[in-house]
Formats: C-alpha cells, sequence, structure tokens
C-alpha cells in the first residue's frame, strides 16, 4: 500500500483519466477527473494508514477497500477525459463501472430538395447540402416508413429511374408518375413529397392509410401481401411511446430516462421534433452493486452523442431526475465541445415536459416489469454458479468456423442478447488461415480490434475445446479485457469425435474445469443451443461461399483463360453472376475480343446445356 500511497500524492493536478486495479492486475474502475490530484485523493483517508474515505457510498467503499494499484493517463482538457473514459468502460468493462450498452447507430429519413425530382431516403451519415430535410432519429421502423411511403405515394422508386429516361414497370402499375418522360411538373411532384412530409412526421396517420390499405388487400384475397403490410404497421408502432402530450411548439427535445431495481435496470430514450415524438428506444443494463443515478446518465448521455452522427440536434436535453450540478456542468461541456452549441439539461419539475418525463418514467417501469422472467433468471444463477462466472450472463458471443478441406475457409459469430439470439449483431468473417486454431486465432483477433465500435459481451463461447479456450483467453489478455470464456466440444471415442442423434455427449471447459453434464441437464442445453446457432450460421455461410467460388473456379475450366483473367473480371464486374449475364462488348472492355468471345460464349453454352437438363427433368 507504501507505493499507492506515494503514486497518489504524486499525481499531477492536471485532467485525466484514472484506472483502479485490485492485487492480482484485474481493472476495477475507470473514471475521469478535472484534476487527477484532487480527484483521486478524494477516495482515500491517509491516516493512520492509507484506507477509504468513511463518505464513499458502500459500492464505491468496498470498490476501494480492492485497490492495490493505480494507472492514470493526462489528457489536454476535460473533454478529452470524458470521450477517453467513455472509450475505456466500453472496452475494458471495469468490475465496478455501471456497463451501458448502447452500440446502436440511428438512422434517419432525409429528402433532398436540392434535387429535380426528390426521392426519401434513409442515412446514418451527414450528407453536405444545403437544403436537405431529415426526419429522427428512429430507434426501430424507418424502412418500412420509408417503403410504406412509396407503397402510399407515386413518387420516384429508385435512383436510376430518372437517368432512364424513360418509363419503367413502376409507371405500368401506378407506383410512378414517370417524371422521366416528363409526364408529371416538378410544382406536382411537390405536393406530392410535401404529403409524404406529413406521413412521416405524423405516424397515426400513415398507420390509418396503411390499415386501410391492408383491409381492402384482405378483401380482394391477396392475404400475402395484407400479412406483409401488417408487419410493417406492427414494426411502425414499436417505434412509439403514446404520450398524449401535445407541446404546441416545434421545439426539438432528447429525454433520457431511468429506473432500476435491486441488480437491473433500463435506460430509456425519447426523440421529440417539432412538438410530435418520432420514436423511442431503450437498454437494459445490470450491476452487482449499487446503482448511481449520476453516473447512469452521464453514460446514457455520452454513449449516444458520442457513437451517433446527430443530424438534427435538440434544442434541450432533458432527464427524469435531478443529478449532480457538476456532473450535470461536465455533460453541457461536453455537448458545446460536440456540437458548437450550448444545450441545456434539465429534470423539470411542472408542465408539460415534466409530464413527458413521467411518462418516459412509467414506460421504464414497465419494460423492466415485462423483462422479468423467473425461469429464466434461476438458469443463468446455475450456470454462473456451476462454471464460476464472474457475472451473469445478459449478453454471449458464439463462435465457429466452417470449410471443406480448406477451401471457403468462414467464421462465424452469433449473439444472444437477453432472451432472443440478436441477429443484427451476427458477425460472418471470411478467414484467411488453413488450420482450425490459426481460423479461430483468425476471427477472436478480429474481434477484439472491433471492442471499441462493439464493446465486448459477458460472455464467449467456443466451439472447441480446452486448446481453443486457452487461445480465446490468452487474445483477450493481450488487449486487456476481462470477460468469462467457456468451450464446448463433443465427447471422444476412438479418437472420433461422437455425433450420434440423441447422445450429445458434449464436454464444457471453463478457466479452472472440464464438466460434463447429463444429456438431461438444463444447463448443457443452453449452451448446446449456443454452440448449435453458431454452427448454423457458420455451415449456411460456408455453402454460400462454396458455391459462389465454385462458379468462379468454372470459369478457369475455359482454355485460355488463366487465374489472373478470372480476377480481372470479378474485380471489374463485382461477382460471377455479373459476368454470366454481361454482354460481349462490356466482356471485351475488360479482355480482349478473343477472350471475351470465349467466355460469352462458354455461358451461353453453360445456359443451352442447363436448359436442356430442366427438359430432361420435366
Amino acid at each position: 500500500m507504501y507505493a499507492l500511497k506515494e503514486k497518489i500524492q504524486s499525481l499531477p493536478l492536471g485532467s485525466g483519466v484514472y484506472q483502479y486495479f485490485d492485487e492480482n492486475g484485474k481493472i476495477l474502475y475507470v473514471g475521469k477527473a478535472k484534476s487527477l490530484k484532487n480527484r483521486v485523493k478524494s477516495y482515500f483517508k491517509f491516516t493512520p494508514t492509507l484506507s477509504p474515505n468513511d463518505t464513499l457510498s458502500p459500492r464505491i467503499y468496498k470498490m476501494i477497500s480492492e485497490v492495490y494499484s493505480l494507472e492514470y493517463i493526462v489528457v489536454p482538457s476535460e473533454n478529452d477525459a470524458l470521450i477517453l473514459e467513455n472509450s475505456l468502460i466500453k472496452q475494458l468493462k471495469p468490475k465496478y463501472n455501471i456497463l451501458l450498452r448502447d452500440d446502436k447507430t440511428y438512422p434517419y429519413i432525409y429528402i433532398n430538395f436540392e434535387e429535380q425530382f426528390p426521392r426519401v431516403e434513409i442515412t446514418r451519415k451527414v450528407i453536405k447540402s444545403k437544403n436537405i430535410k431529415y426526419f429522427g432519429p428512429y430507434s426501430v421502423g424507418a424502412r418500412d416508413i420509408v417503403d410504406s411511403i412509396y407503397d402510399i405515394l407515386p413518387l420516384v422508386q429508385k435512383k436510376s429511374c430518372i437517368k432512364s429516361k424513360k418509363a419503367c414497370l413502376f409507371f405500368q402499375i401506378g407506383k410512378c408518375l414517370a417524371p422521366c418522360e416528363n409526364n408529371v411538373s416538378t410544382k406536382e411532384y411537390q405536393k406530392i413529397l410535401e404529403e409524404a412530409c406529413d406521413l412521416i412526421s405524423n405516424k397515426t396517420l400513415l398507420i390509418q392509410k396503411l390499415k386501410k390499405k391492408m383491409v381492402f388487400l384482405s378483401e380482394e384475397l391477396r392475404f400475402e401481401e395484407a400479412k406483409l403490410l401488417r408487419d410493417k404497421i406492427s414494426t411502425i408502432e414499436k417505434s412509439q411511446i403514446t404520450t398524449g402530450v401535445d407541446f404546441a411548439t416545434l421545439e426539438n427535445i432528447d429525454l433520457f430516462s431511468t429506473y432500476f431495481e435491486k441488480d437491473r435496470g433500463v435506460v430509456v430514450k425519447m426523440f421529440i421534433r417539432q412538438g410530435k415524438l418520432v420514436s423511442s428506444s431503450y437498454d437494459f443494463i445490470k450491476s452487482d452493486f449499487e446503482f448511481d443515478l449520476d453516473e447512469i446518465y452521464h453514460r446514457a448521455i455520452i454513449e449516444y452523442y458520442n457513437s451517433n452522427e446527430i443530424l438534427l440536434v435538440p434544442d434541450t436535453v432533458l432527464i427524469s431526475h435531478e443529478i449532480n450540478d457538476d456532473e450535470k456542468n461536465d455533460l453541457k461541456e461536453f455537448l458545446y465541445e460536440k456540437f458548437g452549441k450550448k444545450l441545456e439539461i434539465n429534470y423539470p419539475k411542472i408542465g408539460k415536459k415534466k409530464e413527458l418525463c413521467d411518462i418516459a418514467l412509467t414506460n421504464s417501469q414497465e419494460l423492466l416489469r415485462v423483462k422479468k422472467d423467473t425461469s429464466y433468471e434461476i438458469l443463468q444463477e446455475n450456470i454462473k454458479e456451476l462454471f464460476e462466472l464472474s457475472t451473469i450472463s445478459n449478453r454471449i458471443e458464439v463462435f465457429d468456423n466452417s470449410h471443406m478441406q480448406g477451401s471457403a475457409t468462414v467464421g462465424a459469430m452469433v449473439v444472444y442478447d437477453g432472451q432472443a439470439w440478436d441477429k443484427k449483431s451476427y458477425k460472418m468473417y471470411h478467414l484467411e488461415a488453413k488450420d482450425e486454431y490459426a481460423q479461430m486465432k483468425e476471427m477472436l483477433t478480429r474481434r477484439v480490434l472491433s471492442f471499441e465500435q462493439n464493446p465486448p459481451p459477458d460472455l464467449w463461447v467456443i466451439d472447441g475445446g480446452k486448446t481453443l479456450l486457452k487461445l480465446a483467453k490468452e487474445i483477450l489478455s493481450s488487449v486487456g479485457v476481462e470477460i468469462d470464456v467457456l468451450a464446448i466440444s463433443k465427447e471422444k471415442v476412438d479418437a472420433k469425435a461422437n455425433r450420434s442423434k440423441g447422445k450429445a455427449n458434449d464436454i464444457i471447459y471453463t478457466k479452472n474445469d472440464t464438466i460434463k453434464l447429463l444429456s438431461t441437464d438444463k444447463r448443457l442445453h443452453f449452451i448446446q443451443k449456443l454452440r448449435d446457432e453458431a454452427h448454423r450460421f457458420a455451415i449456411t455461410f460456408h455453402k454460400k461461399t462454396k458455391l459462389k467460388l465454385d462458379k468462379e473456379i468454372s470459369l478457369l475450366k475455359i482454355k485460355g483463360i488463366g487465374e489472373a483473367k478470372v480476377k480481372k473480371l470479378l474485380n471489374h464486374f463485382g461477382s460471377f453472376e455479373v459476368v454470366k449475364n454481361s454482354t460481349l462488348d462490356e466482356i471485351k472492355e475488360v479482355l480482349n475480343q478473343k477472350d471475351g468471345t470465349l467466355i460469352f460464349e462458354y455461358f451461353k453454352q453453360m445456359e443451352s446445356t442447363l436448359g436442356e437438363d430442366n427438359i430432361k427433368k420435366s
């Protein structure tokens, strides 16, 4: 403790980030400070010996009791400290920090009025143009809203339509007025765009129109189309919380609310644009220690504004609880640095904004109530205890790879979040390595390199044995991340994996033990379910990759067409299918007359052969 005391007393006065470690070198906490010396010293009392300050909360007191060493990073400003702190917490997952996972980016709907016949489109990035109207951000439903607008109104359906100068199928089926053939004036088209803006801004009106069309389709016995429309309506409805609050102003407001019970909580975000609620989203959070309101709001606001392209900056930020003035001032400074605009962070106590905060708080409570599932919680508690995990696994990433004799080598990562598959977070990897150990190393290394953009989960599950478990732990250790890892493999009988159906003789490897459970054990079933989904996803991706490679390799069978020419074709056209459907003149532009003719005739012959085969089959 003498070394720690010396280090604390020698800390600089400048801004920075400090990190506390326990005696095993595991990270306990990451914090930011205007003055490193003053902030860190406030955690301790120095007489008669170095010990935690008596004024600390129970959670922080327990943490300081475990501190063995300290590291710090000096940065130029408080704002830099705030951003660095956020980045380190996301990557390192310290034991005592509240871990808020908000790695989503929110799309916006936009219309570029500088174009002669503008379209309704989606973006996640700032598009440089003076005359663009943005709507959003949207947590869900942006694509369904845009598709619905095109379904209801005869706008230009595709970017390529205007360039073609000729009316296409969309005109024939009444979904476009064919401005490409000057069938509609810019003034008339502008009126349709204004109606589109009204429908995007007023979801209630949009849903009414969609429901009316759904009834029409059902009456026409077009049930498949009616079902698709019903699903769109459901997604659009999910993107909003009904408030019943009419601001009667054109204010833009971002609202953050939280509610927690014991070791679980939820953060709700609501986005009000021009006085109307456009969307809302939420993130569940978990902590083995007491929750800290200041820290939750701090993390939620920094995480959202630092991770997203904000195309519509709010006029004010509302929160559903009062927070510490210093914390509030830090956040206001961060927002000013980010947007060059002074934003207030307010906890309203009366009026319509207070009503809105109360609605957000009520929704937070309801989300947490619905989230509870006793049987699932009991299973997770049992898994944590059996496998000696450091925390209940609310987010799990599972890895597997697949190949056929070294060709079409791919890797797959599937994600289980809470009680469902998070399919939007699934990842596919094309791998270069030749053996399974090197393939897994390549895939896991690529995953850890993306931790800053997409934070680590609570648990990794690897399809493999002890060797791959050790590999995963080493890769995590190399970047200073502490998360739990399990591996699962088939029991080997006579040096071969036993894959007989009904004999799920799987072995689970933990950091300390090799565990073999009864085939009826629910904990085993859960880990098997994770492994099987990763295996399914990897095999599916492998098959697609193999099929593509087989098609590309078929080009090499043409006499006189070598690998270099195949690569040249694929680099130019992008895929086998595009080459196959290209004209002779298009292929000649890339190669030469002779090679172009060889390839064109080859595909022509292939189509002819396939046609004859189909006739024989019928």
